[in-house]
């Protein structure tokens, strides 16, 4: 299945629509392009209707959000929830300000998401209307574990169910759930962490990949975890003692863009519950 999905990335390079954050803008572009589809990012509101119309997938990101943008944001889900096109939500950071919080909160409300793609702190945020994270980053009590893993299964299963989107919470071990299957995916490397943005290609990634498989919209999610993190392990190997976070981005990128369908469908590590 995961095979079949990337090879329709690569086949039919769909077009994705990112209103993201301009601290990872540059690297979502490039990693959707290595991966096989195409980005365009559009975050006036005239602009952003009339280039969500032409995509095959939208991806909102909040992680520099500001006034002008979030009217952009609300108008593009709606559209593209009209036109029947994959939305991917990443809520950087809620639970870290009002603003976010609001803002993601508003969203889950008025658009109908695909994917939400979040960190543990963020995606608890959504579900119980409030919370507290560390900046962008999960806070340390909130992280899955083996230890936990049942019971962050049953949560993020519930909010699954509660908001008809597939969640994906990603960490240490990720959980990808539609709330009735669970993938748990143990595929990356804890290197990934010390680069700004790896989150956020993900969400892009994912919309790329819903695109693809718009009628199995968990299992292109749980590819699209995959892949990334199986590209982070890729990049690993080939780091040097002289290679800090600034190679490693540019080697998961350069991962992303020779990865085959086979490989990612031989190497994808995960269960599913």
């Amino acid at each position: 299945m995961f095979e079949e999905i990337f090879e329709n990335v690569r086949r039919n390079a769909p077009l994705i629509h990112n209103i993201t954050n301009y601290v990872t803008v540059n690297d979502c572009a490039n990693m959707l392009l290595a991966c096989g589809a195409s980005p365009i990012m559009a975050d006036d509101q005239e602009d952003a209707l009339e280039i969500t119309a032409i995509c095959g997938g939208l991806n909102i990101n909040i992680g520099t959000l500001n006034r002008r943008t979030i009217p952009a944001m609300f108008a593009a889900g709606k559209r593209a929830n009209e036109l029947g096109h994959p939305v991917v939500l990443d809520p950087v950071g809620a639970g870290a300000s009002t603003l976010r919080t609001e803002t993601a909160l508003g969203l889950l409300k008025e658009v109908r998401f695909t994917v939400i793609r979040g960190n543990v702190s963020e995606i608890k945020t959504l579900a119980l209307g409030s919370g507290n994270t560390k900046g962008v980053d999960a806070n340390v009590a909130d992280r899955v574990t083996e230890e936990n893993l049942s019971g962050a299964i049953e949560f993020a299963k519930g909010f699954a169910r509660r908001t008809g989107a597939v969640i994906a919470v990603t960490g240490a071990i990720d959980i990808v759930t539609d709330g009735e299957r669970a993938f748990c995916i143990r595929n990356g490397r804890p290197e990934m962490s010390a680069i700004t943005g790896t989150g956020c290609q993900l969400s892009a990634l994912t919309a790329a990949f819903a695109a693809a498989g718009p009628d199995c919209p968990l299992e292109a999610a749980a590819a699209a975890v995959c892949a990334m993190g199986l590209c982070g392990e890729i990049a690993y190997e080939r780091m040097t003692g002289l290679d800090g976070n600034s190679s490693y981005r540019n080697y998961i990128i350069d991962a992303m863009y020779r990865l085959t369908p086979a490989e990612l469908e031989r190497r994808a590590n995960y269960e599913v519950r």
